[in-house]
């Protein structure tokens, strides 16, 4: 069972925006789409969902927080032809962040928000077995740029059957915020991917409440063992209850 379930915020476009996601992806599909009542948005619409076999879950709660470039889903494709049509799909009615070409690190390779506002890189990759198909990418930045590497090991001391992978860092004059260290950097939590970057060219943005991470827990003790490590101001937050699996 996947540990952790990426949760996504939106205004009004939740089910409309998994739907079109649903379809530009094999082994995907839509699991549930139900509506919470009464909660301090009103009847908010959520819907469960798999893209290329990865959960994720998804509201629609009000226009109180949006999706920004911080955390991105990054895709590994086998072909340059799949790189360009995911681009071409994608960033219908979005932006692009970085513009679709060759780099050092790929030849083939797009950073984009879509119109929906959900940040995706699109990477040619040489060996598909090394990488999972969709991989979460946090980018450091603002007032946390430098911390990805802390935040990386921090996340292996929480998380049992955890592994540090392949790390890349700055070189000298490479990054114009002279905070930043970590290049890129892999971490696989129990089986699932994640990618941690420090932002050396800067941005305006960071982490917030519209992309969070949904921890499934077995029992009120390991949702108390992760309330503990994982909450940074807890009279600010609601604990969860036990949840049976």
């Amino acid at each position: 069972m996947q540990k952790i379930i990426p949760a996504l915020w939106y205004d009004k476009e939740a089910v409309e925006a998994a739907q079109w996601y649903v379809k530009l992806f094999e082994d995907s599909r839509i699991i549930h789409i139900s509506t919470i009542p009464d909660t301090p948005s009103g009847d908010a619409e959520a819907v469960d969902f798999e893209l290329a076999g990865v959960r994720f879950n998804a509201i629609s709660a009000g226009p109180y927080f949006s999706l920004n470039p911080s955390i991105s889903l990054m895709v590994a494709c086998s072909t340059s032809e799949e790189v360009d049509r995911l681009y071409a799909e994608l960033s219908a009615g979005g932006s692009d962040l970085m513009p679709l070409g060759e780099y050092p690190f790929s030849k083939r390779y797009a950073w984009l928000q879509d119109k929906y506002g959900l940040t995706w890189q699109l990477m040619l990759v040489e060996n598909m077995a090394q990488h999972q198909r969709i991989r979460l990418n946090l980018l450091f930045t603002g007032n946390v740029c430098g911390r990805a590497e802390e935040a990386m090991h921090y996340y292996l001391s929480v998380f049992k059957d955890s592994s540090k992978g392949y790390v890349n860092y700055y070189q000298a004059g490479e990054a114009i915020d002279e905070r930043a260290k970590v290049n890129y950097g892999e971490l696989n939590i129990q089986g699932n991917q994640l990618i941690a970057m420090d932002h050396g060219f800067g941005g305006d943005f960071t982490f917030n409440e519209a992309f969070s991470l949904m921890v499934l827990c077995k029992d009120q003790e390991e949702i108390d063992y992760f309330w503990d490590k994982l909450s940074f101001v807890p009279e600010a937050e609601q604990c969860g209850m036990e949840l049976k699996l």
